[in-house]
């Protein structure tokens, strides 16, 4: 039996690496291994990975040092970085040009990038629908990222840049359904009646591995992701007949959510008036059609919530 390529993953303990960590292990007699890359080896998570059959190793893209050997040996990379645990679109530059170098030093044959749209290609940073942030983004977890992009083909490295759109998954935590006043389940997002491209995070996982398997033929290419376009007021009906009672939908100007206070407040209201203002252009860069042919498990809001039922009720306080 020919030895099997290795694929080391970024973020493998989290959603967008786990879903791929996850759809590789869920393939025992198929082509990949997955190294998982974490900064803590001892986690649970991490524990629970190297139990399903994947090699754990520690990596930070915040310590250089440690990239290349993480990365020694492997055929392909799965890298991405996580705006969300330090606010700062600059940081998340560093990091995935750290990673870059490393990969193109080792001479990883195919690596995948997890980036987003630039939204100045559509909001332009003198356009004052939406302020500019960090000095130089409208949306700066999704324009560092983009900005990023160049980093892997400059260090040499053949890749495929992966660009996502919102998590369902966020629908269980940060984005879940809350009580109103009147008591009612309100879903408060400043999309108006625009469509929101959503996904499973499995299905970025199992999308990513149909990337790897094409090789050769998905290298240089980009790839805009998602499982459906919707109104959020569609997805409060399915989210009403998951969860057995009313769920609503309120509409928030995107000023009204930049208000809200919480951090990152005015980083995720810039992003929902980007899918919102810009939305034909967001979808159309997705073809579901495309999608579902390279995966064909790939899940459709409804069904997504079908099998997350009981998440959702425990999740909608």
């Amino acid at each position: 039996m020919a030895e099997k390529k290795i694929i080391a993953v970024f973020g493998a303990t989290g959603s967008q690496g786990g879903g791929l960590a996850r759809a590789v292990l869920s393939e025992p007699d198929g082509d990949f291994a997955v190294r998982a890359l974490t900064r803590n080896p001892a986690s649970d998570a991490a524990r629970e990975l190297e139990r399903l059959g994947a090699e754990v190793v520690r990596a930070d893209l915040d310590d250089e040092p440690s990239l290349g050997p993480a990365l020694e040996g492997a055929y392909g990379a799965f890298v991405m970085t996580n705006f969300w645990e330090h606010l700062s679109g600059e940081r998340e530059k560093t990091q995935a040009a750290a990673a870059a170098r490393a990969a193109g030093h080792v001479g990883v044959q195919h690596a995948i990038w997890s980036s987003l749209d630039d939204t100045r290609e559509c909001i332009p940073l003198d356009d004052d629908r939406m302020p500019t942030l960090q000095g130089s983004y409208k949306v700066p977890h999704f324009d560092a990222k983009a900005e990023a992009d160049s980093y892997f083909s400059d260090a040499g490295v053949p890749t495929t840049l992966l660009k996502s759109t919102f998590f369902w998954e966020n629908l269980l935590s940060t984005a879940a359904p809350q009580r109103g006043e009147d008591g009612v389940l309100q879903l408060s997002l400043p999309m108006g009646d625009r469509r929101l491209a959503g996904i499973a995070v499995d299905d970025i996982g199992k999308i990513a591995l149909a990337v790897l398997k094409h090789g050769g033929d998905m290298v240089s290419a980009t790839l805009s992701i998602a499982g459906e376009h919707l109104p959020i007021a569609d997805m409060a009906e399915i989210l009403t007949e998951a969860v057995g009672e009313p769920v609503a939908y309120r509409p928030l100007t995107p000023d009204a959510f930049r208000a809200l206070g919480f951090p990152g407040a005015d980083e995720s209201g810039n992003m929902f008036q980007y899918y919102a203002d810009c939305e034909s252009r967001v979808t159309a860069a997705r073809d579901l059609a495309a999608l579902r042919a390279l995966n064909p498990e790939l899940q459709d809001f409804a069904t997504w919530v079908a099998g997350h039922r009981e998440e959702l009720r425990a999740a909608c306080k």
